[in-house]
């Protein structure tokens, strides 16, 4: 047998001017494409989506830092608003407890010689007592006294005077006493005070004379042995 005479195997079956038949008509369902999966069907390409939750825990990290970072200057921002608040707090309540403890008036402790000079010696009573003066024979208490000049022998001279205005309603003694006293530590006293033993007197109204119209507290220096002191003892 003549090989050259027998046609060669074809590859395949020939599928050239062979009709198409839907596979339907013979009870085949048709193929269906392979199903993608949730992430490439929401996302499109397969490598977006790889890793979704590292990148969900890795912005959930940011958005806690930045809660923290919130909360922490709130707080902070209370914290200094609490603060400068209750610093207004006590400075106004220092300045209302100032104004409530300090006493209206008028303090003298400087002396202010008359236009005209007043004879000496001379009697007077204490209404009349001018801050500066020098009294022979002193007694605080008493309804005259004798000024006489600095520089001849006295026992007692005003260093200062304080003066509550009309309207002031009487405080007791107690406050006068307390606020007389406070008088005589302002009372600014020369040299000449330093060479003698001096004491400090207060004079302040009762209330029946406070509520006569007398409202000066008077503060004396005076001296225990008597007329011995000789020289003004205020600058």
């Amino acid at each position: 047998m003549n090989h050259q005479d027998v046609p060669p195997k074809p590859a395949s079956p020939p599928t050239a001017g062979l009709p198409k038949v839907p596979a339907a008509e013979y009870g085949v369902p048709a193929a269906e494409p392979p199903a993608r999966s949730q992430g490439q069907a929401q996302g499109g390409a397969g490598d977006q989506d790889t890793f979704p939750h590292g990148t969900e825990a890795g912005r959930g990290s940011v958005n806690q830092r930045t809660l923290w970072k919130a909360f922490f200057v709130v707080v902070l921002l209370a914290v200094i608003g609490s603060l400068v608040w209750l610093a207004l707090w006590l400075n106004d309540n220092g300045n209302q407890e100032a104004s409530a403890g300090a006493a209206p008036g008028v303090l003298e402790t400087a002396v202010t010689p008359p236009a005209t000079p007043l004879p000496l010696p001379r009697q007077a009573e204490p209404a009349s007592y001018a801050l500066g003066d020098c009294f022979k024979d002193f007694s605080p208490e008493a309804l005259k006294s004798t000024i006489v000049p600095c520089d001849t022998g006295h026992s007692a001279q005003l260093v200062a005077v304080f003066r509550y205005p009309e309207g002031e309603s009487y405080p007791g003694a107690e406050a006068l006493k307390a606020k007389a006293l406070e008088a005589c530590q302002a009372a600014k006293l020369g040299p000449a005070a330093n060479e003698y033993t001096l004491n400090f007197e207060r004079s302040f109204p009762s209330s029946t004379s406070w509520d006569s119209g007398d409202r000066r507290l008077d503060c004396y220096v005076t001296s225990p042995g008597g007329n011995t002191v000789n020289a003004s003892v205020l600058p």
